[in-house]
Formats: C-alpha cells, sequence, structure tokens
C-alpha cells in the first residue's frame, strides 16, 4: 500500500467501500479507477453495460442486493448495456445498490429518465476527478443512512 493511500485509510470514516466502476474508455475507466482507489476505495472495474451486468449477476444475493457493492458508478452510453438498461433491469429485478451516472450526453430528458429509475446522481462529462469522489462519497454516506431517515435527506444531487 502506498503512502497516500494509507493515509486516506488511517483518516477516512468508514471501512473501505467498494465501488463498481463501468466504463467503456479505457483511458477514463482508468483514471476513475486510480482516483477512486487513491481516495480509499476498493474498486472494481467493468469494461461496458455486459460487463457490469455479469460482475452484477455473479454477486447478486438471495436479499437483492450486490454482494459487497457499495456503489455502482457507470456511464449511460456503452456497448452491450447502457447504464439506464442495467439500472432499470436491477430496480426491475429488486436489487438495491446506490447508482451514479456518468455521461457526456446528459440533457434534461436522460437525468429525468436517470432519476426516475433511481439513480443517486448524475455527474455529467467533463467532470472534475474530486468531484466526482465528493459525489461517491456522499451517495454511499446517504446509502447508510437511508434506511434509517426514510426520506431522500442529504441525498446527493444531479451536477450538469
Amino acid at each position: 500500500m502506498d503512502r497516500d493511500r494509507e493515509a486516506v485509510s488511517e483518516t477516512r470514516p468508514w471501512p473501505a467501500a467498494r465501488v463498481l466502476v463501468a466504463e467503456d474508455d479505457d483511458e477514463l475507466r482508468w483514471l476513475i479507477t486510480r482516483t477512486l482507489r487513491k481516495s480509499g476505495f476498493d474498486v472494481i472495474e467493468a469494461r461496458d453495460g455486459t460487463a457490469l451486468l455479469d460482475r452484477a449477476g455473479e454477486m447478486i444475493l438471495h436479499d437483492h442486493t450486490l454482494s459487497g457493492i457499495d456503489l455502482i458508478v457507470s456511464d449511460i452510453r456503452m456497448p452491450g448495456w447502457s447504464g439506464l438498461d442495467v439500472l432499470a433491469g436491477l430496480k426491475h429485478s429488486g436489487v438495491r445498490v446506490p447508482m451514479v451516472l456518468i455521461t457526456a450526453f446528459g440533457d434534461d430528458k436522460t437525468h429525468d429518465q436517470a432519476a426516475r429509475l433511481g439513480a443517486v446522481a448524475v455527474v455529467d462529462k467533463p467532470f472534475d476527478m474530486d468531484q466526482l469522489c465528493d459525489v461517491v462519497l456522499t451517495s454511499i454516506q446517504w446509502k447508510s443512512r437511508a434506511p434509517r431517515a426514510g426520506n431522500d435527506a442529504g441525498r446527493p444531487r444531479e451536477t450538469h
């Protein structure tokens, strides 16, 4: 473990949260993964929507949760299945895991559809990696409070 991650590990207020990242652009996926890992997150990668579904399918438990996955960060437009398709499929299956969507095509219709399907946030490209880390952290913190709070208080906001 390098010093940066070690320092973050000692000061972060949560155990290593596991984030599943799906992005078809190899360079952007590498950058997101590297940034989240340096921020203390455990990251699993998926190269597209099909790989995301494969990973999720391997981890779905009988109680309709994803084993050990605290959050999914997914591009919307990817080969195979889009991030919106995956979000809709998980919702339809009753699988409960917060999902942050990222997109270069973030019109109001896309943001509205993502919100209706239950995305905790939509982040428009290009975005600052610190901004994405903040959304991920806020989403994970919101997830841990949501069942007790019973409302959207503190829910991450969409960023255009």
